[in-house]
């Protein structure tokens, strides 16, 4: 059966001229080429069995060339290396993707709003945004993404995969982003500084959650004492205080707690006593 395949048209900056050129796209992920051989080539992986399976993790892949790929991320080899600024990647065609960073070349133009990228497949990822598009659906529960690897991220909250672990301490996580927060924590810094009180943080979300209570009304009172509270949640939490109910138990000791945060901080004795 001959492969299907969807033909576009991109907008290039060749020469200080602007240019088309074809763009064909796979039905089936969405993912685009220059070129119909290529696109019908990539097709085939869809219906391709995948025998080659990663120990570490079980993700499963075509070929064994995939297989090696992938299996960079869990031994965090990065032999390509940038002659620029010395940044390393696990393969050739991160590294030729970064060098545009160093040489300013942003050849692929959006006909929407000028928007300038230096990948085709960025500026794919783009036009989204004025098309409203999102092709790619989930089978597990039906959410839809823009593309492709925000769908391979969500997969994961289904499947349990965490391809990133912490070579501190073997904590696995589900994205790389993930990851990098976590690894704060093991270094003591707090980079995220409120404005307004000085408090700092490990992570960004927390400190502009922290902000805004400098700002924001207090409008949930405490009838037992008078003290305020900015929403709902905290005033429960609160509550616990004058009933004296501690519903977060120690599953090692027995012992009990009126927050969960508390009770986190205290199972940190057991691990360090049981390593």
């Amino acid at each position: 059966m001959e492969e299907e395949h969807h033909n576009n048209t991109l907008t290039f900056l060749q020469k200080g001229k602007l240019t088309t050129k074809a763009s064909f796209s796979c039905p089936k992920c969405g993912k685009s080429f220059s070129r119909l051989d290529n696109c019908k080539q990539h097709q085939k992986i869809h219906n391709r069995e995948r025998d080659h399976v990663c120990l570490q993790c079980g993700k499963t892949f075509i070929t064994s060339v995939s297989l090696k790929r992938h299996q960079k991320l869990h031994s965090g080899v990065k032999p390509h290396t940038c002659s620029q600024c010395g940044k390393t990647f696990t393969e050739t065609g991160h590294l030729k993707k970064h060098t545009q960073i160093h040489t300013g070349e942003n050849p692929h133009i959006c006909t929407h709003c000028g928007k300038s990228f230096r990948q085709n497949g960025d500026l794919n990822k783009h036009l989204t945004i004025h098309t409203g598009e999102k092709p790619h659906a989930c089978k597990q529960c039906g959410r839809s993404f823009t593309d492709t690897s925000h769908l391979t991220r969500h997969m994961r909250v289904h499947t349990g995969e965490k391809p990133f672990h912490c070579d501190q301490c073997g904590k696995q996580f589900g994205s790389s982003s993930n990851l990098n927060i976590h690894l704060i924590t093991h270094t003591k810094k707090k980079p995220h500084v409120c404005s307004v009180c000085g408090k700092s943080f490990t992570r960004m979300d927390n400190c502009k959650k922290h902000q805004r209570t400098h700002t924001a009304a207090k409008n949930h009172m405490c009838f037992e004492c008078d003290k305020t509270f900015i929403t709902a949640f905290q005033l429960k939490r609160h509550q616990i205080i004058h009933t004296g109910e501690r519903p977060f138990t120690c599953t090692d000791c027995g012992k009990s707690f009126t927050q969960k945060s508390h009770l986190n901080k205290h199972s940190q004795i057991h691990t360090r006593a049981n390593p």
